[in-house]
């Protein structure tokens, strides 16, 4: 007998046993008891039963803050993908198809996350340049593997780790010189940061030495929306593979991510991919609910109004910042950062001697406060934060992430630690 009578039989066999047991008749009876209007079951809140503190964003899509929120259309598309089990190399397939016609690429794949993305780009150009066996030697077996990836020397950043996990090497260079004479017979890719606040040498640069090299690029755009446009502006450019962070300014899971680009790299990088065995991309899973969640999210976000978002964030950060006009000496200032991020921010700062409380002391109360509310790091800080101006004597809150009516919330919260430390 094959599988599928055997199942067949299975589930009459089953709905027999549940007429006799009387089963059937206490599943249509609970139903029935149920009041039309009444709500499905939410499930329990386990962050209260784990005793985790619910936070309001006031900082921003950050992955220590579990980035962003996602809507209600993604989260019912998350929630109904988790009812049924599919096929995962098909569900990938078809999820990268749809998102490579929405987003005006040639190809598609759903990473968990831009730094897993970073990972399986890495490891298609690799593999493009190598051939067959490169997949299964990466990233130990190395030896007569060509593995080098060019980048500038200002563009290295925290995130390389996810390269080296292919067991490439860098070549940094700064000049456009120095990089067009940085290609030989080992180079494999040559890596972008979007972002970069320095570097001599442009996109357009960049893309076009490359491409004089036949070497493919990458960008690495993980925050690099909105604009929406940016999700088909970077491939239109010439970039050959793109990433984007998917629980970012997409709203979607914060475990999800976008690898965009040439069909053949990303289907190289399908083969560095679970569900693959021997590959370095076999941890880094994608669960079917994440994936469609990716694809919710992306029909979410292209569907929305530039001009509304900006609007809304900047009517938020401006009833802060209304809110606060007493406080004595405080001046106000929204700024939209160039790249990543490049939404409204506000940011607030005072004269110390009339309000006696530095920056870094508010974010720490406002913290420890119920609710508990996280100003963006850049507060008090002499780090530049994607490219937010700042100082220690800076506060800055990040608006975007805020649920409605958040923003008085925190208005009122600020009000009340600075009005208290101006009467010091």
């Amino acid at each position: 007998m094959n599988g599928f009578s055997s199942r067949r039989d299975f589930f009459a066999r089953s709905s027999k046993l549940l007429a006799v047991g009387g089963l059937a008749g206490q599943a249509a009876s609970l139903k029935a008891s149920r009041a039309p209007n009444q709500p499905a079951d939410e499930g329990e809140d386990y962050y209260d039963k784990l005793g985790v503190t619910k936070i309001i964003n006031a900082a921003g899509t950050y992955t220590m803050l579990t980035a962003s929120t996602m809507p209600p259309s993604v989260q019912a598309a998350v929630a109904r993908a988790a009812k049924h089990p599919v096929r995962l190399i098909e569900l990938q397939q078809k999820a990268g198809e749809y998102l490579a016609k929405r987003l005006r690429c040639e190809a598609a794949l759903v990473s968990a996350g831009a730094a897993s993305a970073l990972t399986l780009g890495t490891a298609a150009c690799v593999t493009v340049a190598n051939k067959e066996s490169a997949p299964h030697d990466m990233p130990t077996e190395m030896a007569g593997l060509k593995n080098e990836v060019i980048v500038q020397k200002a563009h290295r950043y925290d995130y390389d780790h996810a390269l080296l996990n292919c067991g490439i090497r860098f070549v940094e260079v700064e000049t456009l010189a120095q990089y067009d004479a940085a290609f030989t017979d080992r180079t494999v890719m040559a890596h972008f940061f979007n972002a970069a606040e320095q570097g001599q040498i442009s996109r357009e640069d960049w893309i076009r030495v490359a491409h004089k090299h036949g070497v493919p690029c990458f960008n690495d755009a993980a925050a690099d929306v909105p604009p929406i446009s940016n999700l088909w502006n970077y491939t239109q450019m010439g970039f050959d593979l793109v990433t984007f962070s998917g629980g970012k300014g997409i709203r979607g899971p914060q475990n999800a991510g976008l690898l965009l680009g040439r069909k053949d790299l990303i289907a190289a990088a399908a083969l560095n991919n679970n569900p693959n065995d021997d590959v370095v991309g076999r941890g880094m899973k994608v669960a079917k609910e994440q994936i469609v969640g990716m694809v919710a999210a992306v029909d979410w976000f292209v569907n929305q109004s530039e001009e509304t978002m900006q609007s809304e964030f900047r009517q938020r950060a401006d009833r802060i910042a209304a809110h606060l006009r007493k406080i004595p000496t405080l001046q106000s200032q929204i700024v939209v950062p160039p790249v990543a991020n490049q939404v409204p921010h506000l940011l607030l700062r005072y004269d110390k001697e009339r309000v006696k409380i530095s920056a870094v002391e508010v974010k720490e109360q406002l913290r420890r406060g119920t609710p508990s509310i996280e100003l963006n790091p850049a507060t008090g800080s002499t780090h530049a934060s994607a490219g937010l101006p700042t100082d220690v004597n800076t506060i800055v809150v990040g608006v975007w992430m805020l649920e409605p009516g958040e923003d008085m919330i925190v208005a009122k919260r600020l009000h009340e630690v600075l009005t208290k430390a101006a009467s010091a």
